[in-house]
């Protein structure tokens, strides 16, 4: 049976081997950039945590706002059709955006004093985190429809590939684009377990010392980008192409509908962004989501009409999965004051989560390619819910019981370790079998405007998640203890008496909402067996 197991394993890593391509480098190295922006989301974590007066319903709202840019790939990537031969100029942009985000957090922890002297800390905060994602975005509506373009339609001998060949290539090139992301996200975990290795015996001004050295370390991340595009480059004038001059650029028409409305979308934003207006983030979401929905069925008019259904399912599946609301900062808040989980633990348990995300991508390759997106999801919904358990339990104290019959060995560090290692597998999974089919049935000539507004439609989900997110943090209240950077004076006390609930509730809705949605779509004319 070892041997059967073995076997299997050997041939997955073999077929990922063998379907490798070198025209798949470059989207993945902007990929791999992704990852790496990973490096800095602890050190964000503990700065937000221990020094600034933001609530955790507010972070919530800030993060619908942070998701705009991803809603835009869809402009954004029609653009990038209309510009194919220059897209090296929005990967550069992008990495503008990247860098001046870092540099703005670099100079929060590091000399907040001054920066506070121009605007508040918590300005320069929603800038900064406004601002990385916009450069990410722009990069990723790239890297996307590279993908695309990278996976061959013909074999060394001019044999055209088959449907299930070609399928099982797309399945590679996302599955591969997943791993480029997660070895980025492992490669900073690593790094920050070394840089935090000594953490407790720091002070407040050295830690804050520490903070802005992961700052500037992390400025690699547009560098990497950037040799992505450069690469490809190289790559095209090696087979004798010139990179501005391939066969997607001129083929594709200026759509002034996409184009017009993503400029009043964008003006309606940042209007009502500015705003007092006190339902500002629901009317950019119904607006934007009104949008997404117009462009779907322009863009479904490409599709026969069969395969236009399966993806209206598939799609519909994918939103309500990923739409879910999450505990929020709250969480992590708690783990950090009541649990004494430090900048170190946390970098450990993103190295496990991350890890052991790879591994269950290579694992779980075989049944990204051949189950279905329902199956996947009614799988990964049910997994959720149990694995929700753990936090709740820890709230409300299993640890101390579990450490006092061990000897101390099973503690709350253990138990998060345990379902950090149980979960993460799984956390990447659910995405794969959707982008390989977008990019297996994306029309050549609009292959980047078919993928955005389709992860537009599907990103759409993580800004209901975040307005979800808000509205239950708003009813149950959670805060943290907090100090000004620069007077050292208390900001905010701590308390967690409503976390248990939140979590309760965010438990319940993650696992009753996506199987009522799967029930509902596979019993409709847009059943998906894909």
């Amino acid at each position: 049976m070892t041997g059967q197991k073995d076997n299997g394993l050997s041939q997955i890593l073999t077929g990922l081997a063998r379907d490798m391509r070198w025209s798949y480098l470059p989207p993945l190295m902007v990929y791999f950039a992704a990852g790496v922006s990973g490096l800095t989301s602890v050190v964000g974590a503990f700065f937000l945590k221990e020094y600034l007066g933001l609530s955790a319903a507010f972070v919530a709202g800030l993060s619908f706002w942070a998701g705009l840019p991803w809603i835009l790939k869809m402009p954004i990537g029609h653009m990038v059709d209309l510009l194919w031969r220059w897209k090296a100029m929005f990967v550069l942009a992008g990495a503008g955006l990247i860098t001046g985000s870092l540099l703005i957090m670099y100079g929060l922890v590091t000399d907040p004093a001054r920066m506070s002297s121009v605007m508040p800390l918590g300005s320069w905060y929603v800038i900064a985190l406004l601002l990385a994602p916009a450069g990410y975005a722009v990069q990723d509506v790239v890297a996307d429809a590279m993908t695309v373009e990278a996976v061959p339609v013909a074999d060394s001998d001019g044999r055209a590939f088959t449907e299930d060949e070609t399928r099982s290539l797309h399945t590679t090139m996302q599955t591969l684009g997943r791993i480029a992301i997660i070895s980025g996200f492992t490669f900073v975990a690593a790094m920050n377990i070394w840089i935090f290795s000594d953490i407790e015996d720091l002070g407040r001004a050295e830690k804050l010392a520490l903070y802005g050295k992961v700052y500037l370390i992390a400025l690699i991340i547009p560098a990497l980008s950037v040799s992505g595009v450069a690469w490809h480059a190289v790559m095209q004038r090696r087979r004798g192409t010139d990179p501005r001059r391939d066969a997607a650029a001129g083929g594709t028409q200026v759509d002034w509908h996409i184009l017009g409305g993503a400029l009043l979308f964008v003006l309606l934003s940042i209007a009502l962004g500015t705003s007092d207006f006190a339902y500002a983030q629901e009317l950019v979401f119904a607006t934007s989501f009104a949008v997404i929905l117009f462009l779907m069925s322009r863009l479904l008019r490409e599709l026969e009409r069969d395969a236009a259904r399966v993806l209206v399912g598939t799609a519909v599946i994918i939103f309500v999965f990923r739409a879910v609301p999450l505990p929020g900062a709250g969480l992590t808040w708690f783990e950090i004051d009541e649990l004494g989980f430090d900048e170190r633990f946390l970098s450990i348990l993103a190295f496990i989560t991350s890890l052991l995300a790879l591994v269950g991508l290579v694992v779980l390759r075989p049944l990204m390619a051949s189950r279905s997106i329902a199956y996947i999801v009614v799988l990964l919904t049910m997994a959720a819910g149990i694995l929700s358990l753990p936090n709740i339990a820890l709230y409300y104290g299993v640890h101390e019981w579990t450490s006092a019959r061990t000897g101390g060995v099973v503690d709350a560090r253990f138990i998060a370790i345990l379902d950090t290692a149980i979960e993460s597998p799984l956390g990447q999974v659910a995405m794969v079998p959707m982008l390989a089919w977008i990019a297996r049935n994306a029309p050549p000539h609009l292959k980047a405007t078919f993928f955005a507004v389709m992860a537009s439609f599907t990103n759409m989900a993580l800004s209901a998640a975040s307005l979800g997110t808000k509205y239950l943090n708003q009813i149950y209240l959670v805060t943290r203890q907090s100090v000004d950077p620069v007077t050292g004076q208390q900001i905010s006390a701590a308390d967690y008496s409503q976390l248990g609930h939140l979590l309760v509730t965010v438990a319940l809705i993650a696992v009753l909402v996506p199987l009522a949605a799967v029930f509902l779509v596979q019993r409709s004319r847009f059943r998906t067996d894909e």
